[in-house]
């Protein structure tokens, strides 16, 4: 895999968060905070050890922690997943 899709992203924080907790994720709300989106910290943690897991990448914590709408997050995991690529 060499790109996390959003229709991914949507489906591990559904997981992480229980379920129906949360909105769902689209092209509409790639610019909307998490916590905007009933998705807390400990939701984005799960997501990203099954990640960097599946994927056997290793996320920069610092950034994860600026990276607060699905956007942010999906360009941090692909950005990473193409430098791994690449090497």
């Amino acid at each position: 895999m060499d790109r996390l899709a959003l229709t991914e992203l949507a489906a591990l924080l559904r997981e992480a968060a229980g379920g129906d907790e949360g909105t769902a994720l689209d092209e509409n709300t790639l610019d909307t905070l998490f916590l905007d989106l009933g998705y807390d910290s400990l939701a984005l943690l799960q997501v990203t050890g099954v990640v960097e897991r599946d994927h056997d990448v290793t996320l920069d914590e610092e950034a994860l922690a600026d990276a607060q709408t699905p956007r942010q997050y999906l360009d941090l995991v692909n950005g990473a997943l193409a430098a791994r690529t690449a090497a």
